[in-house]
């Protein structure tokens, strides 16, 4: 980390989101001082989500925070301690999540840059040094490889809580994931651990659906060269899948989506839409058992369910290691968005001390 110190005043880099559709700003920013709830933490390895990529676009709409950090999943260590903080500790290593977690929620902080103040939320890790409200924090061993720990900023915890809170999938019941990035291969991976069956793997690209292959899929549908609804139902019959997840957020395939999940079955939806795109669907089998429901983090509680996982990982019977392919320095934030964007990567890991 290249913190930089005169006159009391702290910086360090961080990427800044300016302008909307426009390459992030990588510069020094001044660390505010920390308030009640508030943990300053040394951030080591962020990753990169589809909510980054939405937020540079403007998916949701205006943004009324410009400029403004970003990053939601992280590993890192807590160098300083706010008042009130009780979760955590000076030298404790650990998640940055987006999830609410255990202890307070702070206020916002608000860092300075070239004279502008510059926004964040409770969390934000594309910057080597963060300054996060406390329940946006677990603490884990220092034996977790900092990469790992970032996996269950979002990743992982999303996936295996959509398996678990949202889908409730049983043994033997089916599910098709359309969309093999982070999220979905650990969806995948989810769903084989309860030993789902068939568990069908859609993406665009045929390096995604041979990880999705690896990580537990029975059927792979390539919908660049291939007719999606002819596809499953080829598969399924007209039965329909039990669990339909859904990770683009494109309007066409949420239809599609709840379109081929059975007349009991859910249709989960992980990607989010533009604010100004709507769906048709046909919402009868609504009223007979059939569900249609968004999915926020998998409704994962953080300072529970991290432990859990770690666990899993630690024995053996959670596969985390492949689903990092790409590593990044800070420095080189835009390309690792654009090959996030172009689908080169399953999940990469942004590395702070190399981006100085």
């Amino acid at each position: 980390m290249s913190l930089s110190i005169s006159s009391d005043i702290v910086r360090a880099q961080a990427a800044i989101l300016v302008t909307l559709n426009q390459p992030l700003i990588v510069d020094e920013v001044e660390i505010p001082p920390l308030e009640v709830g508030q943990v300053l933490v040394e951030v080591r390895v962020s990753g990169i989500c589809g909510a980054q990529l939405n937020e540079i676009q403007g998916v949701k709409g205006q943004d009324n925070f410009l400029p403004h950090l970003l990053g939601h999943e992280g590993g890192g260590v807590v160098l300083e301690t706010g008042p009130g903080v009780t979760q955590v500790k000076k030298g404790d290593h650990v998640v940055l999540h987006w999830r609410k977690g255990a202890g307070i929620q702070s206020k916002t902080p608000r860092y300075r840059w070239n004279g502008r103040t510059v926004n964040a939320g409770w969390v934000t890790t594309f910057n080597e040094c963060a300054v996060v409200s406390e329940n946006r924090l677990t603490a884990i061993g220092q034996d977790v490889p900092f990469e790992i720990a970032a996996l269950m900023g979002c990743a992982v915890t999303t996936a295996l809580g959509l398996i678990n809170n949202l889908a409730q999938l049983k043994i033997g019941q089916s599910i098709a994931v359309l969309g093999c990035g982070g999220v979905g291969l650990n969806v995948v991976q989810g769903a084989a651990m309860v030993s789902a069956d068939p568990i069908i793997a859609i993406d665009l690209y045929d390096h995604k659906l041979e990880m999705a292959r690896s990580f537990g899929a029975t059927h792979l549908i390539n919908t660049t060269h291939a007719d999606l609804r002819k596809e499953v139902r080829n598969i399924l019959g007209s039965a329909g899948a039990d669990v339909f997840v859904e990770n683009t957020g494109l309007a066409e395939l949420i239809e599609a989506a709840y379109e081929l999940t059975g007349p009991k079955g859910r249709t989960i939806l992980v990607g989010v839409p533009r604010h100004d795109q709507d769906i048709t669907i046909h919402s009868l089998p609504l009223h007979f058992g059939k569900v249609l429901t968004g999915c926020e983090g998998g409704n994962t509680e953080p300072h529970v369910d991290v432990p859990r996982y770690l666990n899993l990982y630690a024995k053996g019977k959670l596969d985390l290691d492949r689903l990092i392919t790409h590593r990044y320095p800070l420095s080189a934030i835009n390309q690792a968005l654009d090959d996030v964007r172009a689908g080169k990567v399953g999940r990469c890991a942004v590395t702070m001390a190399e981006s100085g």
